[in-house]
């Protein structure tokens, strides 16, 4: 089953810090764009960030959700099929489930999951 696989989250007071890593089910060609999403309890998924799998692409393909004001850096090494999150001066609202997502032409495929949760 082709699906990406999320780790790294856990429970940080406010203002620190995770990264959060997601193993691509397969290589992470040119075409493919990677992405995180998180959803709080309660509240629709929403963007985190996307990358393109394009080197070239990525400099000015990379997306970032409005909340993040500068605080998330998304990274890839195509090498591991993995992609980065790192998040720094977490907030209580940024507590959630975050995915990871793959995107292959008109295909996406979910990971499960990783929490997220901070506490003020």
């Amino acid at each position: 089953q082709e699906q990406p696989v999320e780790s790294g989250g856990g429970s940080v007071q406010a203002g620190g810090s995770l990264r959060l890593s997601c193993v691509a089910s397969r290589s992470i060609l040119s075409s493919t764009t990677m992405g995180w999403y998180r959803q709080a309890p309660g509240k629709q998924r929403e963007l985190v960030p996307t990358i393109a799998g394009s080197t070239i692409a990525e400099r000015t393909g990379t997306k970032y959700g409005d909340f993040v004001n500068g605080r998330f850096t998304i990274s890839k090494d195509k090498a591991k099929k993995t992609v980065y999150l790192e998040m720094s001066s977490l907030r209580p609202e940024d507590t959630g489930l975050y995915y990871c997502q793959e995107r292959r032409g008109r295909y996406e495929y979910w990971g499960q999951g990783t929490q997220v949760t901070v506490s003020s």
